[in-house]
């Protein structure tokens, strides 16, 4: 049976996007001068890079969430009286939200498609961001903390999948890491704006990504592989011509993603008993794998309490020094978006693993030097410096693999029939462990903090292991290609 007859068939099975692709991308195929600019329109990487810059402002919000917490923690525990405890409850419940954003994000983007998905993450991060502006007791700052997380568990998933669906084989690592790189600079921007801003103004300020993406939506087009598998043939050659340009002969790839579609029935439901075969389990444990170990590192423990951090190990100035690695990070995942397409996944995780373990170390030794020395010897100043220097070389380092590019394999690897599903416990799984550093690291912290780095050091090592020993390589092939070779 072909792609149009069973779409044909299955006529009943099928739904409209949520934001549909629209008429006018058909209707600019035919006329060079839309929107003004027919060369802009024609040129491939400029109609995909735009696409996936409107996007990114999802990642931003969703780092700006992280980043929050670190240059407010003093204030607001000030001025609404609150314990380390009843803080870190605050610093992790965007995570609680985050799972059960993640819990049903897969399946929101399959049934409504991956603009309409990030259509309803956006709302209550706006919400979510005004409750905690307006908080004057726990209950408002938890309420919003709660559904800032819930919008940002569907951006984590659907965002990379978007870019991984729209993006050519040869720029999709590199497209991909811009999803961590656009992270990454949401947590520079709360390090930044918490240095001259209140708390109270900085939250609202935390509105303004989403504001800018909901209008956004509307001017790209639908995911090319929900369209076709979906049914909508003509919607998903249109989307998929205004992604490569209008003078690209898109014949091959059009062929390739309709024999990947037509051999997965979009109306035969995944049952538990399929996941005994490798082409489903081994990806899968592969995805769930990386991103848990990503959070077990303890990254989000340190970007969360970063001034604390900071002002532990002796620096005056935590909030400025936090500032300065929120710019380190920016720097080292922009370096990595542009290493992912050349020196592949596996080695830039294995690099990125390696770093992490051998700086954490360092840390842990600084701190347990700290322990045992007088704050005014000279050997209590080297382990302050060597301890900021530590946490520096680990944020670069995250930022060079662990970072992004569990993120793009999870979006690159997980079968068509399981995406949905898959993704949304993967991502789950993620905001799960997120969940668990973000909530102990304070109590860890304030216990011992060279044994919490060690415990961090311990995970970041299994990291290396498990992508030596079980990680494929995925740079330069097709997503049709990378499913086709677990089976």
């Amino acid at each position: 049976m072909s792609f149009r007859d069973d779409s044909e068939d299955g006529r009943g099975d099928l739904r409209k996007p949520f934001l549909h692709t629209g008429s006018w991308y058909r209707m600019g195929s035919r006329q060079s001068s839309m929107m003004g600019s027919s060369q802009a329109i024609r040129d491939s990487s400029i109609s995909v890079v735009a696409c996936v810059m409107i996007v990114a402002l999802g990642p931003i919000q969703f780092g700006f969430t992280g980043g929050y917490s670190s240059p407010t923690q003093n204030a607001i525990m000030r001025d609404l009286k609150l314990t380390v405890s009843e803080f870190s409850v605050f610093g992790s419940l965007s995570n609680v939200g985050a799972m059960v954003g993640a819990i049903c994000s897969g399946q929101i983007a399959d049934y409504i498609g991956r603009k309409g998905s990030l259509m309803i993450a956006a709302v209550p991060n706006i919400i979510g961001w005004l409750a905690i502006s307006f908080a004057h007791d726990v209950s408002f700052l938890y309420m919003g903390r709660l559904l800032e997380g819930f919008g940002v568990g569907i951006i984590s998933y659907t965002v990379p999948v978007y870019i991984a669906e729209i993006a050519p084989q040869n720029m999709r690592g590199s497209l991909g890491s811009v999803n961590q790189l656009s992270v990454t600079i949401g947590i520079m921007l709360a390090y930044l704006l918490g240095l001259f801003c209140n708390w109270r103004a900085l939250a609202v300020l935390g509105t303004l990504p989403c504001l800018a993406l909901i209008p956004g939506l509307f001017f790209i087009p639908e995911s090319p592989r929900w369209l076709a598998k979906m049914g909508m043939t003509d919607d998903f050659e249109a989307s998929l011509q205004v992604l490569r340009g209008f003078d690209t002969d898109i014949s091959l790839e059009v062929n390739e993603i309709k024999r990947s579609v037509a051999s997965t029935s979009r109306r035969t439901a995944i049952r538990f008993g399929d996941l005994k075969q490798k082409r489903y389990w081994f990806p899968l444990m592969l995805g769930i794998g990386l991103l848990m170990l990503q959070q077990l590192s303890g990254i989000n423990g340190v970007l969360f309490y970063t001034t604390s951090i900071f002002e532990s190990a002796g620096i005056s100035s935590g909030n400025a020094a936090t500032f300065g690695v929120g710019v380190v990070q920016v720097v080292a995942t922009a370096v990595a978006t542009w290493l992912v397409d050349k020196a592949g996944r596996r080695l830039l995780l294995i690099i990125s693993s390696s770093g992490m373990s051998v700086s954490l170390l360092l840390v842990a030794a600084s701190f347990f030097v700290k322990d045992f020395v007088s704050k005014d010897s000279t050997l209590h100043s080297i382990s302050s410096i060597l301890a900021v220097v530590g946490v520096v070389l680990m944020i670069i380092f995250f930022s060079l693999g662990m970072g992004p590019v569990p993120w793009i394999i999870m979006s690159e690897i997980l079968p068509v029939k399981i995406k949905g599903l898959a993704g949304s416990v993967a991502t789950l799984s993620n905001w799960f462990i997120s969940w668990a550093i973000t909530m102990t690291a304070p109590l860890l912290l304030s216990w011992s903090s060279g044994a919490t780095f060690v415990l961090y050091m311990v995970m970041s090592a299994l990291a290396l292991v498990f992508t030596a020993m079980l990680l494929p390589e995925t740079k330069g092939k097709t997503l049709e290609e990378i499913q086709f070779s677990f089976r």
